[in-house]
C-alpha cells in the first residue's frame, strides 16, 4: 500500500528540526564560537535589537558548575570591551580580578568598614529620581524586615526621604535619622502624632539602620567620594561583593550597588555609549522579593539607558524557587526571563528538564537536550531562533576564565 506524501508548513518543519531550520543571526557581533550546524556564531544584543530580531537586549545565562557559563560570560564581556562597549560587573565571588586586570583596571571592593563609600541615593536629577529612590528604600526595608511594608511604613519612607533631601542630596543616614525622629508636621500629614509614628515605624527604621550603623556599616554611610565616582564611571567597572557572598545581606548590597551605578548608565547613554551590565550569581538575590523587584525595574530601563543586562544563574530551578507557584516573587522571576530575550543554557541535570520547559518556554526536545550537552556547548535561544553553539577561547583568554586555579593549587600542596 502506498501512503500519500505528508505535507507540512515551514513553521512545522522548523519546530521539528529547530537547529537545522534556524537562520543565522545577523552580523556584526562578537564571535562566540562555532554553530554546530554550520558556520561561526556571533552575537550582539544591540545590533539584534536595532534590527528587530529581539525586543530587548537582555541576556540570561544558565548552567551547572563546570559546564562553561563563567568562561562564556567573561570572554563575552571581554570581547565587547575590546569593541569599545562599557562593561560593568557585580562580582559576588571575587572572580573577576584577572578580567579587570586584562582591561587595565582593578575591582572596586565593597566590604563593611572598608575604604569605599557609596551613596546609593545619589541617583542624579532625572524626572524619575524620587520614584527610584523610594523603590530602593522599599527594597532595602523589605530585605531588613523580611516582609512587605505596610501603607504607613511606605508613607513614612516617603516623608523621611523628603526630610533627608530638603537641602542636599539625601543619604541613608539622613533617612534613618528622619525615621527615628519624625517631624511633627510630616506626621500630621499622615493623621498621626510624631510619637505614634515613631513607634509604628521603629522596626522599619531599625531595619534600615543596620545598613549604616550595624554589621553593614562603612559602605553606605557617607557621600560617594570623587575618586570612587570616577572609577564607577570608567569604561570597565568590577564591583567585588565577595565579602558578603554567603550573607543574607548580599541582596541589600546588590540593590545599593545597582542604584549607585545608575548615574553612570545615564552619562554613558547621553554620550551614545552602550553598556553591558552583568549580575553574576543572580540566584543568590532572586529570592529576596524587594531586591528582585528593584532588579526587575532596572531590567526594564535597559533600552532607555542603552544597557544590555546579563544575569547568571546555575539551574532553571533557581528561577522556579524564587517563590511559590503564582506568588509575587515567582512572577518577578518569570518577568526577568520574559525581559531577557537571549537565553543561553548550558548543561542541566536530568531533573531540570521539566522546569526548563515550563520556565524558559522550551520544547520537550530542547529541554531534554540540555541534560546531554557536553562542557562548553550551549543552547542559545535568540528571539525566535535556536542554535547549538560550541564556545571557543583564545590562548590569551584562558587565564581570564580559570576558576579552577585554587583547586589545582590545593592539590599541589597535598
Amino acid at each position: 500500500m502506498r501512503l500519500p506524501a505528508h505535507e507540512a508548513t515551514t513553521a512545522q518543519l522548523g519546530a521539528a528540526f529547530p537547529f537545522v531550520a534556524t537562520r543565522p543571526l545577523i552580523e556584526p557581533g562578537v564571535l562566540i564560537g562555532r554553530d554546530l550546524h554550520g558556520g561561526a556564531f556571533v552575537h550582539d544584543p544591540f545590533a539584534l535589537y536595532a534590527a528587530g530580531v529581539v525586543t530587548n537586549p537582555n541576556l540570561l545565562v544558565l548552567g551547572q558548575i563546570g559546564r562553561g557559563k563563567s568562561a562564556l560570560v567573561k570572554t563575552y564581556c571581554y570581547r565587547h570591551a575590546l569593541k569599545g562597549r562599557r562593561v560593568v560587573v557585580l562580582d559576588p565571588k571575587g572572580e573577576y580580578g584577572p578580567f579587570a586586570e586584562a582591561l587595565g583596571t582593578r575591582p572596586v571592593a565593597l566590604r563593611p568598614g572598608g575604604g569605599v563609600r557609596l551613596n546609593p541615593l545619589a541617583l542624579g536629577t532625572g524626572t524619575d529620581t524620587v520614584a527610584r529612590r523610594l523603590a530602593l528604600l522599599a527594597a532595602l526595608a523589605m530585605t531588613g524586615l523580611e516582609r512587605s511594608l505596610s501603607p504607613l511604613e511606605h508613607a513614612a519612607l516617603e516623608g523621611a526621604l523628603a526630610s533627608a533631601g530638603a537641602q542636599r542630596v539625601p543619604s541613608l543616614p539622613g533617612v534613618v535619622a528622619a525615621l527615628l525622629d519624625p517631624e511633627p508636621a510630616g506626621a500630621a500629614v499622615l493623621g498621626i502624632s510624631a510619637g505614634a509614628l515613631r513607634e509604628e515605624t521603629r522596626a522599619l527604621a531599625l531595619g534600615l539602620r543596620r545598613l549604616v550603623h550595624g554589621e553593614l556599616g562603612g559602605m553606605f554611610d557617607a557621600t560617594t567620594d570623587t575618586g570612587v565616582s570616577r572609577r564607577l564611571d570608567a569604561p570597565v567597572v568590577v564591583l567585588d561583593l565577595s565579602a558578603l557572598f554567603r550573607s543574607r545581606a548580599l541582596a541589600a548590597l546588590v540593590a545599593c550597588a545597582v542604584a549607585a551605578l545608575e548615574p553612570g548608565w545615564r552619562t554613558a547613554a547621553a554620550h551614545g555609549h552602550q553598556s553591558l551590565f552583568v549580575v553574576d550569581e543572580a540566584w543568590a538575590v532572586l529570592d529576596d522579593l524587594g531586591v528582585a523587584r528593584f532588579l526587575q525595574s532596572s531590567w526594564k530601563l535597559a533600552r532607555a539607558n542603552g544597557v544590555a543586562n546579563l544575569a547568571v544563574v546555575h539551574r532553571v530551578s533557581d528561577l522556579a524557587a524564587a517563590g511559590a507557584v503564582g506568588s509575587v516573587a515567582a512572577k518577578v522571576a518569570e518577568g526577568l526571563v520574559a525581559d531577557s530575550e537571549t537565553l543561553v543554557c548550558y548543561g542541566q541535570a536530568a531533573g531540570e528538564a521539566a522546569a526548563a520547559a515550563a520556565v524558559l518556554g522550551l520544547g520537550a526536545g530542547e529541554a531534554e537536550l540540555l541534560t546531554r550537552l557536553p562542557r562548553g556547548v550551549a543552547l542559545w535561544r535568540v528571539g525566535g531562533s535556536a542554535h547549538l553553539v560550541a564556545h571557543r577561547l583564545s590562548p590569551d583568554e584562558r587565564r581570564l576564565v580559570d576558576t579552577d586555579a585554587a583547586l589545582r593549587a590545593g592539590a599541589a600542596l597535598r
